[in-house]
């Protein structure tokens, strides 16, 4: 084929492309006429939900309709997410998908209800964050390393609480119990703030979760910080060491969560979301607030979201096969 065959060839195809675009703008240009739900596939309290929260307050500020939380927990988020996916693809639904329902779902649940790679057309991711290991105040382990030496000593022994089976949590844990070879018992709740409140409380002694979520009781010093996560310490917690240069060298596990919307929903009102959504991931006092409140922001293009999703499948994949984590066997 010729160059100018090729070229012929390309414009004639832009040229039949041109009604479908037109239709998605027109669909596009008096959205929304009505409110617009986001689904968040826990319950409030945890990461996921702050930061949707502060999303869906941003955006109804410019736009002309608000944009409305809905908590739908349940099934490791397997509840929430299907909503979203079965959901009309007409823009007044979106969905918060995390770390735990679009990254490690797939590789833990045989029976998933939802494609996480082809039911949802991504919209951008909304922030990362580490993860933190955290322990009640009177736990005998003061260190990391101690926690560890303890769960050595006592195999299956030490339990540790998360925000729910096939979690972002529950996974960094089984992550590090499968590379240093600990035997642990593994408490799952329905959401974070549940987990949390027995920590507090003293039910559980150890939990892992998100930065987020946890800051605000270290901050109170109602739970003591043990390690974070990420490859390298975080600003808001300068003196917590990591779990790499403390137990398990090259250790990082991180958990985010982005918007979402059903498979077909018109790349106008797609380009539109993400568009706003960025811009409001870059404004410097909303910023400022994601990393007061213990995450990064993460904004990108549809198409670097989608990428980014199929990356931590992939990753998380390989976890769960070497860890031998199964929801439904």
């Amino acid at each position: 084929m010729t160059r100018h065959t090729a070229t012929r060839r390309s414009l004639l195809g832009a040229t039949l492309a041109l009604p479908a675009i037109a239709t998605a703008r027109a669909q596009g240009s008096d959205w929304p006429t009505r409110p617009v739900r986001m689904i968040v596939p826990f319950p409030p309290g945890q990461a996921a939900d702050i930061f949707a929260r502060l999303m869906a307050d941003e955006l109804s500020k410019q736009w002309p309709q608000r944009v409305v939380v809905e908590n739908r927990a349940g099934g490791a988020g397997a509840i929430g997410m299907e909503a979203v996916a079965r959901a009309p693809a007409d823009g007044y639904t979106l969905g918060i998908g995390t770390s735990g329902t679009l990254g490690i779902n797939p590789s833990v649940m045989a029976r998933l209800p939802y494609d996480a790679e082809r039911d949802f057309a991504a919209v951008t991711n909304i922030f990362t964050l580490p993860l933190i290991f955290v322990a009640h105040p009177d736990f005998e382990a003061a260190t990391m390393a101690e926690f560890v030496a303890l769960a050595r000593r006592a195999p299956g022994h030490v339990q540790y609480a998360s925000a729910g089976p096939g979690t972002a949590q529950h996974m960094t844990a089984a992550m590090l119990a499968h590379r240093l070879g600990l035997e642990m018992t593994h408490v799952a709740y329905r959401g974070s703030g549940p987990a949390m409140a027995d920590l507090i409380a003293g039910t559980v002694k150890i939990m892992v979760d998100s930065l987020a979520s946890a800051l605000p009781h270290i901050q109170a010093n109602r739970i003591r910080p043990l390690a974070v996560t990420g490859r390298a310490r975080t600003p808001q917690l300068p003196d917590v060491p990591t779990v790499a240069e403390t137990v398990s060298p090259g250790f990082e596990a991180l958990g985010w969560s982005g918007i979402v919307a059903p498979a077909g929903t018109p790349e106008a009102i797609i380009r539109r979301i993400n568009a706003d959504a960025v811009a409001i991931l870059r404004d410097k006092a909303t910023a400022d607030r994601i990393v007061q409140l213990g995450g990064f922001p993460d904004p990108g293009t549809p198409e670097e979201y989608a990428r980014f999703i199929a990356s931590e499948i992939s990753k998380w994949r390989e976890v769960a096969r070497a860890a031998n984590v199964r929801l439904d066997t």
